[in-house]
């Protein structure tokens, strides 16, 4: 079992530029600091993301 889970979202396609990166004991809280971090950074309403963003956004997601 992992130790904690990450996103860094310079892997996003055309994020490339942003420094943003989470680290979290579980993928539910990875999430909700993605969403956030969407929300602060960005601008974006995650509840907007479709089916496929989603699920591309979990492809990102990696175990440490």
């Amino acid at each position: 079992m992992p130790g904690s889970f990450s996103y860094a979202c310079k892997d996003y396609p055309g994020m490339e530029d942003c420094p943003g990166k989470v680290v979290a004991a579980t993928e539910d809280e990875v999430w909700k600091l993605m969403e956030l971090h969407a929300v602060v950074a960005h601008g974006e309403d995650p509840s907007a993301w479709s089916e496929e963003d989603r699920a591309e956004l979990a492809k990102l997601i990696k175990a440490e």
